[in-house]
């Protein structure tokens, strides 16, 4: 069961990852890509793999040493738990370099491998990206907030900007 949640982690993350790299321009994938609401299913994963290990997990969050986590990875589920959550963590951090990369109007042929990278090495992904966005800002090649693209539907509604219920 636990090697089969370890595999089903990416698989529930895989589809969000395959709209933003090859249907970026498609209106729906900025839409989704804009929920955080699009990692529950992992999360649900880290909890089934996290609960059976909590005490192991507790003690490895509450006083952080390598040999505490050690402990931690060695146990199947504590190796699972640790997945789940990298690959929701990554699924997040792929879904805001997606936005701010149509934000600040980067080509798809350059946000598709970038992306692809985030998901393999995603601190490597995103020092490259956050290189590629500070040159971008400086240079001012960002789209006017104005013409940003408008992934929530809210441009004809009056509503831009505004928080829901207030």
């Amino acid at each position: 069961m636990t090697g089969a949640l370890f595999e089903i982690a990416f698989l529930l993350a895989a589809p969000f990852w395959l709209l933003m790299i090859f249907a970026p321009r498609w209106k729906p994938t900025a839409r989704i890509a804009a929920s955080p609401l699009t990692v529950l299913p992992v999360l649900a994963v880290y909890v089934t793999m996290a609960v059976p290990v909590f005490p192991e997990l507790w003690t490895a969050v509450r006083s952080p040493d390598l040999d505490t986590f050690r402990e931690l990875t060695a146990l199947a589920n504590g190796a699972g738990a640790v997945w789940a959550q990298i690959i929701a963590w990554d699924l997040l951090l792929g879904q805001w370099m997606y936005l701010e990369g149509r934000r600040l109007a980067v080509s798809p042929l350059v946000m598709g491998p970038l992306l692809v990278l985030t998901i393999l090495l995603a601190p490597f992904g995103l020092l490259i990206f956050l290189a590629l966005r500070a040159t971008r800002t400086r240079t001012g090649k960002a789209l006017p907030a104005r013409t940003a693209p408008d992934v929530h539907g809210l441009a004809d509604s009056g509503q831009h900007g505004r928080i829901s219920g207030a």
